[in-house]
């Protein structure tokens, strides 16, 4: 995640605060209440800073969880480091290490396959630890008694950022907890609000109309997967779990990211921001695409938000093809129309801040931040040859997941083989209908395959 962008948001916050400050501080050098306008700004840039809390919250997760993968995959000193020692008042203090870590010189895979054919019981007394240690780490009474061994978190730290196309718009949804019971999420929206009126006369009742709702339900999905290796692998081999388990984390997160943005909402998948119906539809219709033709039509889903549920969107996602489209637009005098902020640029139709990264690109358009995600289908339209571009509210993009998912491991022993199937699984929700109107999506002629 950029720090520029995440320094932007900060200083949006301190501008808002430092207004409400001074407007506060204001009506207390003069002896006086805040006035019903100064009252109405200072309430409504409350709301802003809230919503700037709750962003810096979400964007500064992703940055730690991207710094933190990246210092464990720098680390190549796989040894077993002596345990910390602080002495204080007399007394030791010592840091322990959990059984599976970088650092530990236990292998995950080896121990749970050797424990689960009982044929070391060593292996067997660290896996039940290991166990241990995740029901205290995750406070879930059942963890220690569910049918799968909970994955090392050095394995998820490691590995769930890193992947194929990888999870750049899951990283960036809303996040929540998963309940630890049940298969459905239920949500609650207001269908019928208060009322308020003017009255006509003084000395009679006011106005009333009693609020109700409906409810939402989120299915709970599940995505799993398996890989066979052979006995001898997992038991002589080098850094199977590495290997193995990483893939299937890999491909976990990319199914994840992929189905959030294109599930059909049926078969076990949930609906995915391309498949809502009741989102706000925008057509760039061309023979041959361009950045200015394509612009006006951001600016017209960024308002249609605005104007059906009164909030901001804070985020453009768009697929790695598309950014590269803006970038190559030039001019009529051949200047590029989307620039570094190094390049001190005039008149810019976006900024960034050099080489555009993939995920949290570090560029901008209309202000709104581009997130680049390959799972966004390119064959689309009737030709098949279109992408999608969201303009959302990632805010009213809500995923519930399992702590640390994909959560859980299990080994099965296919008939007649000197094998293992190792088999990963993880449960996750999403919707993005709480307020189907903070989703805007931008398709058409004009977005079919770019050329450079």
């Amino acid at each position: 995640m950029s720090n520029t962008f995440l320094a932007s948001l900060r200083e949006k916050r301190e501008t808002k605060t430092a207004l409400i400050s001074s407007t506060v501080e204001r009506a207390a050098e003069e002896a006086r209440d805040l006035s019903e306008v100064e009252l109405a700004n200072v309430e409504a840039l409350n709301l802003e800073v809230k919503k700037l809390d709750e962003r810096i919250e979400q964007m500064s997760d992703i940055e730690i969880r991207n710094q933190k993968a990246a210092e464990l995959a720098a680390k190549v000193d796989a040894n077993v480091e002596p345990k910390k020692e602080s002495r204080a008042g007399g007394f030791s203090v010592v840091s322990e290490e959990l059984t599976y870590s970088t650092r530990s010189g236990n292998d995950f895979m080896t121990d749970a396959l050797k424990s689960h054919f009982k044929t070391d019981g060593d292996a067997l007394e660290r896996i039940q630890r290991h166990q241990r240690e995740m029901a205290v780490e995750k406070r879930a009474v059942s963890t220690s008694s569910f049918a799968g061994l909970v994955v090392p978190q050095y394995l998820v730290d490691l590995y769930a950022p890193l992947a194929r196309a990888g999870r750049p718009f899951a990283d960036a949804a809303r996040k929540h907890t998963l309940p630890n019971q049940g298969m459905s999420v239920v949500l609650s929206k207001i269908s019928t609000g208060n009322t308020v009126a003017y009255q006509t006369s003084q000395n009679t009742a006011a106005v009333s109309q009693d609020m109700s709702d409906t409810t939402l339900t989120v299915d709970v999905n599940t995505i799993s997967g398996q890989a066979s290796v052979s006995k001898q692998a997992l038991l002589r081999g080098y850094n199977i779990e590495s290997i193995v388990l990483g893939d299937l984390i890999r491909a976990y997160n990319t199914k994840l990211d992929d189905a959030i943005l294109n599930g059909s909402g049926s078969n076990g998948q949930p609906l995915g921001l391309k498949t809502m119906t009741s989102g706000i539809l925008v057509t760039y219709t061309a023979t041959t695409g361009t950045v200015s033709g394509l612009y006006p039509k951001l600016a017209d889903a960024i308002q249609q938000i605005q104007s059906n549920i009164f909030v901001n969107p804070n985020a453009i996602i768009m697929h790695p093809r598309r950014l590269g489209f803006f970038l190559s637009g030039i001019d009529g005098q051949n200047r590029p129309l989307v620039v570094p902020n190094a390049y001190n640029p005039v008149n810019a139709m976006g900024t960034g801040n050099g080489t555009p990264a993939y995920g949290a690109s570090g560029y901008s358009i209309l202000g709104l931040p581009i997130i680049v995600d390959a799972n966004i289908a390119t064959n689309v339209g009737a030709s098949t040859n279109q992408d999608t571009i969201f303009v959302v509210d990632l805010n009213e993009c809500h995923l519930f997941e399992e702590t640390n998912a994909p959560t859980y491991v299990t080994f099965e022993e296919p008939n007649g083989k000197v094998a293992i199937n190792i088999v990963l699984f993880g449960m996750s929700a999403f919707t993005a209908e709480r307020y189907p109107k903070a989703i805007a999506q931008i398709n058409g002629t004009g977005l079919a395959t770019p050329s450079f």
